[in-house]
């Protein structure tokens, strides 16, 4: 392991080992439990951190689902989700400004997942999905002016995401901070289709870059990559799709998606837990 993982990996577990150790798994998420140990959650971001997507009894006009991952973490044992202040929309500069008033000194974890909105991707999407090959290709143009050029580059997305990073970190100094990206939307893809997943791996990687980064300032900080357990579950898949294909929901996971995301966010802390113990 590196140093920079040495360094950000020591501070987050010496906070944590001690509530956290076994107690989080990669299976099926355990019914609630007594919230000790890791205790304050806090959910930040887009319509994906709201939950939009996972079921139709939204609680508010942000689109915030039961079934959606904040709510799924907060039914594992020693994770209690103080506030999901996610919001459908939402883009960097939206979390900067309206969300990290939910962040407290006692917040122990922080999951975000943003950046989609930065670059229209809803727009992206009509346009390459009911509009013209021009229209897709325009849109598409507009959001490469943010996104790198190829995985490892900087990109103005990746410096706005380094900011709200360095910002929530200063709002929850105790926190780690798990920051996800978004999974592919297609299975076999047309040539369009191919252009929004490129366009999507291409976020992610600015998503990941920024938290490297972000490492390297040693802030408390681990990127989850969810392509992986969205593969063979796009749109497109022919059974068990984990992503709406229409409707009002279109383009976002449905609840089996979002449990997806749940696990591999777990699956993330138990991760950092294990390095600790071989690092001990």
């Amino acid at each position: 392991m590196t140093a920079r993982g040495r360094r950000f990996l020591a501070r987050f577990v010496t906070m944590l080992v001690a509530g956290l150790a076994g107690i989080l798994t990669v299976g099926a998420l355990p019914a609630a439990a007594d919230t000790v140990g890791i205790g304050q959650y806090v959910a930040l971001g887009d319509s994906y951190a709201a939950g939009q997507g996972g079921s139709l009894a939204y609680d508010n006009k942000c689109l915030r689902s039961p079934n959606g991952y904040p709510a799924l973490l907060d039914a594992e044992n020693q994770i209690h989700l103080r506030a999901n202040a996610a919001c459908t929309g939402a883009t960097t500069s939206d979390v900067a400004e309206e969300q990290l008033s939910a962040l407290k000194q006692g917040t122990r974890l922080v999951t975000l997942t943003v950046g989609a909105a930065d670059l229209g991707l809803s727009r992206v999407l009509a346009a390459c999905t009911a509009g013209t090959p021009a229209q897709c290709q325009e849109a598409i143009g507009l959001a490469d002016l943010l996104l790198p050029a190829e995985c490892g580059d900087e990109s103005e997305l990746g410096r706005r995401l380094g900011n709200l990073y360095a910002d929530v970190a200063e709002a929850a100094p105790n926190a780690l901070i798990v920051a996800t990206g978004y999974p592919l939307l297609f299975d076999d893809p047309d040539l369009l289709e191919t252009q929004i997943n490129d366009a999507t791996t291409r976020l992610n990687c600015a998503i990941e870059t920024a938290v490297d980064n972000a490492q390297d300032a040693d802030i408390n900080i681990v990127y989850v990559d969810v392509t992986e357990a969205f593969a063979g579950h796009g749109i497109g898949s022919s059974d068990d799709p984990f992503i709406n294909a229409t409707g009002p929901d279109a383009f976002h996971p449905n609840a089996a998606g979002y449990r997806a995301y749940a696990k591999a966010i777990s699956a993330a802390i138990r991760d950092a837990l294990d390095r600790q113990k071989q690092l001990a």
